[in-house]
């Protein structure tokens, strides 16, 4: 199979859909792997580095949207992008549909095969291709939330872990996924009092047990959490309901209990985000206030770490990558429960049911495909 990457271009995105190793792997097994030119930069891969990895340097994104049956990204394609995909070919990357109903209907007329990274399952239920990017992600939200409580951004000026004789901030920490978990750690590690809130007893008692004293778990009742946003310093979004848009917890009147210059951080964007008055920023202005409270709403957070990003992405994306470009997309998807979870869109139809029903269309399902 001929597969390509593209130089992505969200604002300050700087991942690569394929490192240069990543390249070897499928040239090994037998594939074609088209590269744009400067498209490993942001990672300080070189174009050197590709070709001596096997693969064909191409001038432009068009060129290898238009030569390759199978495009592996990062980010969900942008409108540009999106204009040249076509019948048949695979689109390979994170889509994050539901609360994008422009670029469903973008992917669902092109007729593209669409496998979402956020979708594709593991064991247990868990989100193996997910969980890379939340863990960066739930790592650099306390980075994020600490640098907007400083003063200059608008925050209440204070340090997250305090100095002796002076008390640490408060860091509510809502959900206690990998994101939440990440996030916990972090803040604990800095020394912040720290709280995670969940509904899940199993979670609650994992993380208990995980923390002991460094972090309190509190149920994730509607009072428990009015009262823990209330009291919070930093407040960490980092909810999920896979393929689905996250559920808006902090309502905007929350925000009126809240401390002047407290700081809301929505890893949730992407999904939508979880606080009623979030929306999509970039690493180029990355804050806003509302009712005096800071809100940082990047939707590529890990694209600030953009080599680490990419090689923790490689690691989980690569295996099912090499399956589909060795099998085709049908057969690997057949052999693979977990990675069919990953169709979201194929043929002109949504194939992932949250994402149909969040935006309205009849949902086909992917055992009907595969027939």
């Amino acid at each position: 199979m001929r597969v390509g990457t593209v130089k992505e271009i969200k604002n300050h995105e700087y991942r690569v859909g394929l490192t240069p190793e990543s390249v070897e792997e499928l040239v090994r097994n037998g594939h074609e792997v088209w590269v744009e030119k400067s498209a490993g930069l942001g990672i300080g891969a070189s174009d050197a580095e590709y070709e001596r990895s096997g693969a064909k340097l191409i001038a432009t994104a068009a060129e290898v949207f238009a030569g390759c049956e199978m495009i592996v990204k990062v980010k969900e394609p942008q409108a540009v992008e999106r204009a040249m995909l076509r019948e048949g070919q695979i689109l390979y990357t994170y889509l994050h549909l539901a609360p994008d109903p422009e670029q469903t209907a973008d992917l669902v007329k092109s007729g593209v095969t669409a496998i979402a990274y956020e979708t594709v399952t593991g064991p247990g239920g868990s989100l193996p291709l997910l969980k890379p990017m939340s863990q960066v992600a739930g790592r650099m939200s306390i980075q994020a939330g600490a640098t907007a409580l400083e003063k200059a951004n608008g925050g209440r000026g204070v340090l997250l872990g305090g100095v002796p004789g002076v008390m640490p901030g408060k860091v509510a920490v809502i959900g206690g996924g990998v994101v939440g978990f990440n996030a916990a750690q972090m803040a604990a590690g800095l020394g912040a009092d720290v709280t995670i809130l969940d509904r899940n007893p199993d979670v609650l008692e994992r993380l208990g047990n995980h923390f002991e004293a460094r972090a309190k778990t509190r149920f994730a009742s509607t009072a428990n959490l009015a009262e823990s946003v209330a009291e919070a310093d930093l407040v960490i979004g980092a909810v999920l309901i896979p393929g689905a848009a996250a559920p808006k917890l902090v309502t905007r009147e929350m925000l009126g209990t809240m401390k002047s210059g407290a700081v809301l951080v929505d890893v949730a964007i992407d999904q939508g985000g979880c606080f009623e008055t979030s929306h999509p920023t970039t690493h180029d202005d990355p804050i806003f206030m509302v009712d005096g409270i800071v809100h940082y709403c990047v939707a590529n957070m890990p694209g600030a770490v953009a080599r680490t990003s990419t090689y923790a992405l490689n690691n989980v994306t690569l295996p099912h990558a090499l399956a589909i470009a060795n099998m085709g997309w049908k057969s690997a998807l057949t052999a693979n429960p977990h990675l069919a979870e990953g169709l979201n869109v194929h043929a002109g139809k949504v194939t992932f049911e949250a994402v149909a029903a969040e935006l309205g269309y009849e949902y086909a399902p992917v055992a009907e495909l595969l027939k």
